[in-house]
């Protein structure tokens, strides 16, 4: 029987988690909090999907790739946007009950959609619904969990990853313990690192573990220079999302003056891309002094925001607002990380044995900026992929990498050659020779990550934050808070090298010290980043 780890406890771990163990395969899953932690729970908008009469999956494809700025990956935005309706009948079966009206399911319209194929569960409670929905059934199928284990590093054997070591919590004197889980294979469904910023909608355990530790096992990572902000998050501390859903209803963005400014920058408004809304907000920001951008949905009317959206309008009561009668304070803030860990279209990574899901892979899906309400649709249709895979996989081993060079990623291992951009693609992630002694501190890394790479970033702001990143060491992993430092780091050494190597404009990376290419010019080319060879 195959034995399977999964790291993670999201909509793309729980559901690598159910398929593999249907499949035969002998499953743990292991997670750094409680089973129902994370951030899919947090996800409000929704899940998107061709599954609305007058709408197609060549139309969700081809919304996917405008969004990216045409850096996306055309055959996996196929294999999302086609094999998305079927995922969601899945969750219906599962037991999410999506959201219904006169017409059957209810569907929403968000930023960059042209179509309106959002399906929402619970108003503005949508992963909510689908992670109970998946933890229920983990638990009536009796999937061995693992919970307050933190992801160490993984355990590499003869170039093939054989395991995990983790740290669980807990024990008589409140230590935790390090252990080694075997396995034939790990899968890392370990979600984003907003926690690299000083502002994030994402909650605390997003630290981009899997992605780190599979950096420095030698996995190919790719994408890291495109970070998403959200550009509607509650001016006040912890600074709460604001569904994107709101300006699918009709909500708008005005300046301190009232102005609705949005119009002045891109003919759909609020419904642009988030990255020009993002910016556009930011911008807006700095003429006024810093001043937060208002979000106005006073025209949809107290009764109608309690129930289409009951947790936002309890968030911002709680705040001291009330949004049906005056508009909302807002900033941007960083919410989701468009790259990853490379894998092919079935999840497998560059290094034998380890597949990636979710937001912690690079699928190819998103290019340079995340369509609104596909990252859960990720999650569930190359979950399912991958543990397909997998099961796949245990009766024909040869099969584990030839997939990777069929994908048509450029795959390379720790040592191996420059691929088709030449040596000068290759960004060295080993920052320890001539390194200053200096220990890290979290807040001050995720000041220096928000100041200069941020929504926009120069050369000189990024040499910078690379200099000083370079005199920080990390500190040993003793506990969840070393391990995590210990990755944002790392993390974040690997994002100022891959935005330093993107001179470009484009998508979530804006370099104010470079024009943006023109839209028939851009660059396909992805750095990629590697850690050197031994």
């Amino acid at each position: 029987m195959t034995a399977v780890l999964v790291v993670g406890s999201g909509i793309s771990g729980l559901w690598t988690a159910i398929r593999a163990a249907e499949a035969g395969c002998e499953v743990t899953v292991v997670t750094k909090a409680a089973i129902d932690e994370g951030s899919t729970p947090w996800a409000q908008g929704g899940i998107a999907a061709a599954v609305f009469a007058g709408d197609a999956p060549e139309r969700h494809a081809a919304d996917t790739l405008a969004a990216g700025a045409g850096l996306g990956d055309p055959e996996a935005i196929e294999i999302l946007t086609s094999e998305g309706p079927a995922r969601i009948r899945d969750l219906i079966r599962f037991g999410v009950a999506f959201d219904r009206d006169e017409s059957g399911i209810a569907r929403g319209l968000e930023a960059a959609h042209s179509r309106a194929r959002i399906l929402h569960a619970g108003g503005d409670s949508t992963g909510a619904a689908i992670e109970a929905a998946l933890v229920g059934t983990v638990r009536r199928r009796g999937i061995r969990v693992l919970e307050h284990a933190t992801l160490v590093d993984l355990v590499v054997e003869g170039g093939r990853v054989v395991g995990a070591q983790v740290l669980v919590e807990g024990g008589a004197d409140g230590a935790g313990s390090m252990r080694e889980l075997r396995a034939d294979a790990v899968v890392l469904a370990t979600g984003g690192s907003g926690m690299l910023y000083a502002h994030t909608t994402n909650p605390d355990v997003a630290t981009g573990d899997g992605v780190a530790a599979a950096a420095r096992a030698g996995a190919e990572v790719a994408d890291l220079e495109f970070v998403q902000f959200h550009p509607t998050a509650l001016a006040v501390p912890g600074t709460p999302l604001i569904s994107e859903a709101v300006r699918g209803e009709g909500a708008v963005i005005r300046d301190a003056g009232g102005h609705r400014f949005l119009l002045d920058v891109d003919p759909r408004g609020e419904l642009a891309p988030r990255d020009v809304v993002a910016r556009a907000v930011w911008r807006r920001m700095a003429e006024q002094g810093g001043e937060p951008a208002r979000l106005d949905a006073t025209a949809l009317g107290a009764e109608f925001l309690a129930r289409r959206f009951p947790s936002l309008d309890r968030a911002c009561r709680a705040a001291g607002f009330d949004w049906s009668l005056e508009p909302v304070p807002i900033v941007p803030a960083a919410h989701y990380a468009m790259g990853g860990i490379v894998t092919d279209l079935d999840g497998r990574s560059s290094l034998l044995g380890l597949w990636a899901v979710g937001e912690a892979a690079r699928t190819g899906v998103h290019g340079a900026n995340r369509l609104a309400s596909n990252s859960l649709l990720e999650g569930a249709v190359f979950a399912e992929r991958a543990a397909a895979a997998i099961a796949h996989a245990a009766s024909a081993p040869a099969d584990l990498i030839s997939h990777v060079h069929d994908s048509g990623y450029t795959i390379r291992r720790t040592g191996g050659g420059p691929g088709p951009g030449g040596a000068a693609d290759r960004i060295s992630a080993d920052a320890d020779a001539g390194r200053v002694s200096g220990p890290v501190e979290r807040e001050e890394l995720q000041r220096l990550m928000w100041d200069h790479v941020g929504l926009e970033r120069d050369a000189a702001g990024l040499a910078e934050a690379s200099a000083r990143l370079d005199a920080w060491h990390a500190p040993e992993p003793v506990d969840r808070r070393s391990v995590e430092d210990r990755n944002l780091l790392e993390l974040a050494r690997l994002t100022v090298a891959a935005a330093l190597a993107r001179s470009e404009s484009i998508g979530a990376h804006t370099r104010t010290d470079e024009p943006a290419a023109p839209a028939g010019a851009r660059s396909a080319h992805r750095p990629t980043l590697e850690r050197q060879a031994a």
